[in-house]
């Protein structure tokens, strides 16, 4: 399977995980091909939180970002008004979430998220989305 498929699949999963937890989601169409402005992969929020996601998956080896994917993020979440996040995802192991700001950057202005890293430093899927579930009924 292409990665460019994969990469999909593990996109259109992290969207039903987030809907399942109560955010309303959508993914970007087609995010960093479809046009010059650079989006990101998945765009959330629950009325209280809205986040920017990139979304990364790897079998096990390092997961890296360009300098200009993270700082197209971070400009997109400014100016959006949501909270800039790097999703990263390795075989048989969860989503885990990080700030820009708390991934190693490379020599070459490149930034890194290793699997150890993931599991020992990321915020995991519940801490991120608040709990198990968050599904709010009634008013706004």
């Amino acid at each position: 399977m292409s990665s460019n498929r994969k990469g999909d699949r593990r996109e259109r999963e992290l969207v039903n995980a987030l809907d399942e937890a109560g955010f309303a989601v959508m993914r970007a169409p087609a995010s960093g091909s479809a046009t010059t402005r650079e989006l990101p992969d998945v765009l959330a929020g629950n009325g209280e939180v809205f986040y920017a996601i990139e979304a990364k998956a790897s079998s096990g080896r390092p997961i890296y970002l360009s300098g200009e994917e993270v700082e197209a993020l971070v400009y997109f979440s400014r100016n959006f008004g949501a909270k800039a996040r790097i999703a990263v995802r390795f075989d048989r192991e969860d989503w885990y979430f990080f700030h820009p700001s708390e991934l190693y950057v490379t020599d070459g202005g490149n930034y890194r998220v290793k699997k150890e890293t993931a599991l020992a430093d990321g915020e995991d899927f519940e801490s991120f989305t608040g709990g198990p579930t968050q599904t709010k009924l009634g008013g706004d």
